[in-house]
């Protein structure tokens, strides 16, 4: 697994070079302090993750990883900055995680552990003929990118141009619609049941008749029903064989 840090504080790129040396299995193949010459390297070269500080000379981070979203290959991102207002601009640009200064050894091993799982599960996937179905989706929790598997959500609900997410503990609020939401889940575990509501159709407990033929979804371990509406309803009874 091979990684790049951008960073042109050079105390904090050798503190972090030491956090990854000591706690995963991951390859330093290069350091940099700027950003065209990260655009330049990486024209010749792939890496699996980069290491990308925000304030960074001649090319800040944000635009640098615009640019590499539109890789044919594209290396996980993980912001390391001092600032936490740039958080919603990550998580637009998919980074896999933002990590702020001062490091946290834990936070550090935490998410070191967690990239080399969704690398190991992307390159599982790339040796299947089926395309590859995200195991993971980033979600907004007081300005931190929480790295989520896509099975531990139960439900999303509208809220204007907001989508707020449940998971069993926890909820989220994502800076998008629903319908924007739910296009980054996979079809083959979630539903859009009503304008307002994607539900996880694996966490369905039980299936109520409602009025007008609708129903309502009971879902393990939440005290909270979801709605079917009657246009969804012809579609719900397919996928679940009602």
């Amino acid at each position: 697994m091979k990684v790049i840090i951008v960073e042109d504080e050079i105390l904090a790129q050798q503190e972090l070079s030491w956090l990854i040396k000591a706690h995963s299995q991951m390859e330093i193949v290069g350091t940099f302090d700027d950003g065209l010459d990260v655009l330049k390297y990486l024209q010749h070269n792939k890496v699996d993750v980069i290491f990308l500080d925000i304030n960074i000379p001649s090319l800040d981070g944000v635009l640098l990883a615009q640019n590499i979203s539109q890789f044919a290959h594209k290396p996980f991102i993980v912001f390391i900055t001092a600032w936490k207002e740039h958080a919603v601009e990550a998580f637009e640009l998919e980074a896999f995680d933002y990590i702020l200064k001062p490091y946290q050894e834990s936070r550090i091993i935490n998410m070191l552990q967690k990239l080399e799982t969704a690398w190991q599960q992307q390159s599982g996937a790339a040796n299947s003929p089926q395309a590859r179905e995200n195991a993971t989706i980033n979600l907004i929790k007081d300005e931190r990118i929480i790295v989520t598997s896509i099975h531990d959500i139960y439900y999303a609900e509208a809220h204007e141009k907001m989508t707020f997410v449940y998971t069993k503990r926890e909820s989220y609020v994502m800076p998008m619609n629903i319908t924007e939401f739910c296009s980054k889940l996979p079809a083959a575990h979630f539903f859009r049941c009503h304008r307002s509501y994607c539900v996880n159709l694996d966490k369905i407990r039980e299936i109520e008749p409602w009025f007008n033929n609708t129903y309502i979804l009971r879902l393990r371990d939440l005290d909270f029903q979801v709605p079917v509406s009657r246009s969804k309803v012809k579609e719900f009874r397919q996928l679940m064989n009602l």
